[in-house]
Parts: structure tokens; sequence; C-alpha cells
């Protein structure tokens, strides 16, 4: 996680400090230094509220592949259990022979958690707090 926290928070720490020891120097009395640390946690703050725009603009986007990931992630595990429940167990009563087996174990933790998303977001819904 460190190398994570490097790329995304190494970039803007650095600077983020520098301000802050600059601030510690200039301020003398208690209050400018409760003002400077109320500028810097605003600062520190900014990334993190751009971040939510940002995901908030690529969620109404109409492309396929900006705002279609998370239908398409439905769509594979709906084609999965479907060939695991339907189409494989008739292929092997046809043919005689057993068919390709899938990881299903992975496929049923998959929607275990969109269905938990998606409840998430009708609760969310039904209690005002999106549109």
């Amino acid at each position: 996680m460190s190398w994570w926290s490097k790329l995304i928070g190494g970039g803007l720490a650095e600077p983020i400090e520098a301000i802050g020891n600059v601030l510690d120097k200039v301020t003398t009395s208690d209050a400018e230094r409760a003002q400077a640390e109320i500028l810097l946690s605003r600062i520190r703050q900014q990334p993190r509220l751009l971040q939510i725009e940002l995901n908030k603009v690529e969620a109404q986007h109409r492309s396929l592949f900006v705002a279609g990931w998370r239908p398409f992630i439905g769509w594979v595990c709906g084609l999965g259990l479907t060939f695991t429940f339907l189409i494989n167990p008739i292929l092997q009563w046809a043919s005689g022979e057993p068919g390709p087996q899938l990881p299903f174990d992975v496929m049923t933790e998959l929607v275990m958690a969109l269905l938990g998303l998606g409840a998430l977001r009708t609760a969310e819904k039904l209690g005002g707090r999106t549109k």
C-alpha cells in the first residue's frame, strides 16, 4: 500500500508540508495558527473533493466505456450463471459429455457483491440522499 500512497499522495504531501512549515514559521499567535491549520486542512481536502466530482461526471457519461463497467459486470455474471445452470446442463444432456466448468464460487461472490451494492443504492434512493 505504501507504493500507492507514494504514487497518489507523495506528489501532494511535500508541497502541503512545505506550506505548513512556512505557515508555522510566519504565524505567531494561537488564533493565527488555528487559521493556518484550517487553511491547510482545506488544501489537503481539495484533491479528494475533485476526485468525487470526477467520479460523478464519469458516472453520468453516456459512453459505455466510461459509465458502463457496472452493467457490463452484471451482464457477465448473468451470462455466466445462465451458462452454468441452463446451457451447460443441456449440452451435457444432449452430448453425454461434460462441458467446461466455470469458476462458480468466484461468480457467486461477484453477484452477491453486486446485489449488495444494488441494495445499498436502493436504500440511498429511498432515504432521499441521492437523485
